[in-house]
């Protein structure tokens, strides 16, 4: 999974086809815990790009968003918000499945 390293990177990335921000900090351990399945859930849905936003670099970023809880994903295409998880609780890998399938539908 790509790291968000700019502002200019996420404008970039959301302007694509399909993506998938995944909003994460090392010290959180619901994200550690869902880090090795996601590598799994990136080659089913090969069609979208995967990116890592770390919160603590992007903490203005993630207060425009509205993403007050990690680990949260927003789907973008083309520029627009496609779906959201965003939620402090604990995300398994068969939730995020599903909310990835969803949001590629929209």
């Amino acid at each position: 999974m790509e790291q968000i390293t700019s502002l200019d990177h996420y404008s970039k990335v959301i302007r694509e086809k399909g993506s998938v921000l995944m909003f994460s900090a090392g010290w959180c351990p619901d994200c550690v815990v869902i880090d090795p399945v996601m590598p799994e859930l990136e080659e089913k849905h090969s069609e979208l790009g995967f990116y890592k936003v770390n919160r603590d670099d992007f903490i203005e970023l993630c207060q425009e968003l509205d993403i007050f809880g990690i680990p949260s994903f927003i789907v973008f295409k083309n520029g627009e918000e496609a779906g959201r998880f965003v939620s402090k609780d604990r995300k398994t890998k068969e939730e995020i499945d599903s909310f990835i399938q969803e949001a590629k539908q929209k």
